[in-house]
């Protein structure tokens, strides 16, 4: 009789251990699909919010203040958490001209006239400065100085390299923009062909630019791309030889990796 007992009792002991064990399965579960559910759609909620917010900030402050008048295009204060899928390469080397040096003679906007924009160098980092739209994919976002994940790129926001050409000026305009999670801006530029169109407004006017060059595929330290006269390091088939007003889009392929870096060149029109 106490052998059955025991039996019993044993089969009691592993019973209670077996459901605690799926308990536990269980609830680490539903913490990894809330985690998930919090990654690929709160952030983006929350940073398409934000991000559609300051752009309507930012152009009732433009449609009120005259080009010229002042006035600080200050990002909000929040930030996000830290994602995947922001694409950025190293920052220009210093020999890489400053937005708005001397070095970078201003070209004419498309906009019929307008002055070129200030050098978004002088725009302390995170602040905003301009309003990126690419209507082939449906995206108007605001472009922020600097690459910083908490400042800029989780917020929804492109950022701007430090270093690379103000909009509408002679250089390379180099933005950088999450691939998925927190807003995910350029989710879908691999869609883009070549002569689609991407403006740049800022206080003093929009700049037109054509889609004309894609790399597919580069390496994360490929710097070249970034340069006044983008050209790949790694690909050198791909991209310029001379001097002219550029614009780079960069972000990280494959889709929720950061492992390689696709880029959008687009030349601005005359």
């Amino acid at each position: 009789m106490p052998v059955v007992v025991q039996a019993r009792s044993g089969r009691r002991g592993l019973a209670r251990v077996l459901w605690f064990a799926a308990e536990t399965v269980v609830t680490c579960g539903v913490l990894i699909l809330l985690l998930v559910v919090h990654q690929l759609w709160w952030t983006n909620q929350q940073a398409r919010a934000e991000a559609g917010e300051r752009v309507a900030v930012l152009e009732r402050e433009w449609d009120i203040s005259p080009p010229g008048a002042g006035g600080s295009s200050g990002s909000s204060g929040s930030s996000g958490s830290s994602g995947d899928g922001v694409g950025t390469v190293p920052s220009a080397p210093p020999s890489a001209p400053a937005a708005g040096s001397s070095a970078s003679p201003p070209a004419r906007p498309s906009s019929g006239g307008a002055k070129p924009s200030p050098a978004p160098a002088r725009t302390p980092s995170g602040e905003t400065f301009a309003v990126l739209r690419i209507p082939r994919i449906g995206l108007t976002v605001p472009v922020a100085q600097g690459i910083s994940k908490s400042k800029v790129l989780d917020k929804g926001y492109v950022g701007h390299y430090p270093g690379t050409a103000a909009p509408g000026r002679v250089g390379n305009v180099a933005l950088a923009g999450h691939r998925n999670t927190h807003g995910e801006p350029f989710r879908y530029v691999n869609r883009l062909r070549k002569g689609d169109e991407i403006t740049l407004r800022t206080r003093e006017g929009t700049f037109t630019y054509r889609v004309d060059q894609i790399l597919p595929v580069t390496s994360p330290r490929d710097t070249g791309v970034i340069q006044p006269v983008p050209r790949s390091i790694v690909k050198p088939s791909y991209g310029y030889s001379r001097a002219g007003s550029y614009l780079t889009l960069t972000t990280c392929t494959p889709e929720f990796t950061s492992r390689y870096r696709l880029i959008v060149w687009a030349t601005l029109r005359r």
